[in-house]
């Protein structure tokens, strides 16, 4: 049988398939956000220190390379999706009144709500401004309809929240758009300029988003119950906003009508004390498990994805990296 790959060895593969190439992008993606006013540079340099995982990058290199090959554009791509889910945290960590990233402050928290605004949408222009280099429009097209589409994600959650109704259907809903959309559009990116064809191209943005929704699931999970000393990151923000995650909509389903009614009591109170009790709650019953099985699924569906595909390490390495979206380890 084979063993569950460790997140070391996942990133000791990526390492070595794509290592030079990932060096390629983050040297892009530091010279493009040079700027010589200097309160300007201070915000670029901090909001550096958000960077980790490189998923979208590599996401997009090793599409690339399972259809058909690296190629120079890639690089400006890859650099690209990571200036979009970098805008997109700086603006997320406002919406959840986040103090910490990756262990360093936000910047809200360090400066104020209206930087914060103004350097997420500095992001996002200067992402479209680098597409546009390219020779064809076509990454600009694709680039525009996949961040319409977080957009509206972000838009469905804020209007849902509070709504103790929520289905899981609505919330995969929500959850495509604000997160696996970027996803799928990295694989579809990586292949579509790597020259592949239709069926490679859809494949590989079938897996994008199939990833997409896995990570975002156990992201879910983390926040309800996680520790912030080792996610380096605020967490709670779901429960002290109210929106509705899978963990809490599988609680709710499964509760007779007087444990929800407390359950939605807990929601609207918000303080620790009724966070400790959802989070109790939620670890006796089997809401943390079912959550986590369906991100299982997700990740299964993001290796069927990849059936079409011909052989190769890359491909090999995008399977193993779906063990990655549900460990969240690394």
């Amino acid at each position: 049988m084979k063993q569950p790959a460790t997140a070391h060895h996942l990133l000791s593969r990526v390492e070595e398939l794509i290592g030079p190439d990932l060096i390629r992008v983050e040297k892009q993606f530091d010279e493009e956000l040079q700027h010589t006013e200097p309160f300007v540079k201070d915000l670029l340099s901090h909001i550096g220190q958000f960077r980790g995982k490189r998923l979208r990058p590599i996401l997009v290199l090793l599409s690339a390379q399972a259809a058909g090959g690296i190629r120079p554009e890639h690089t400006i791509l890859a650099a690209v999706t990571e200036m979009i889910h970098t805008a997109t945290l700086v603006h997320d960590d406002i919406l959840d009144e986040a103090d910490i990233r990756r262990h360093v402050a936000t910047i809200n928290n360090r400066w104020n709500n209206e930087t914060s605004v103004l350097l997420g949408d500095y992001l996002f222009t200067h992402a479209f401004h680098l597409a546009a280099s390219l020779d064809t429009t076509l990454a600009c097209r694709l680039i525009g309809a996949s961040t319409n589409k977080v957009c509206v994600g972000e838009l469905m959650q804020i209007h849902e929240r509070g709504n103790h109704e929520l289905t899981e259907e609505q919330y995969l809903r929500i959850v495509d758009g604000k997160t696996a959309e970027l996803c799928a559009l990295c694989g579809e990116l990586g292949a579509q300029y790597a020259g592949a064809d239709e069926s490679v191209s859809q494949s590989l943005r079938e897996y994008g988003r199939s990833l997409g929704i896995a990570f975002q699931i156990a992201d879910d999970v983390l926040d309800v119950m996680g520790d912030e000393a080792k996610t380096g990151k605020s967490l709670g923000s779901d429960l002290v906003k109210q929106k509705l995650t899978l963990p809490l909509i599988r609680l709710l389903e499964s509760s007779t009508p007087e444990k929800r009614e407390q359950l939605t009591a807990w929601l609207e109170q918000g303080d620790m004390a009724s966070r400790k009790s959802l989070r109790d709650e939620l670890n006796a019953g089997n809401a943390i498990e079912e959550a986590h099985h369906r991100a299982l699924e997700f990740a299964q569906q993001a290796r069927v994805s990849l059936s079409g595909l011909a052989d190769s390490p890359a491909r090999r390495l995008l399977e193993d990296l779906t063990e990655f979206a549900v460990q969240r380890s690394f």
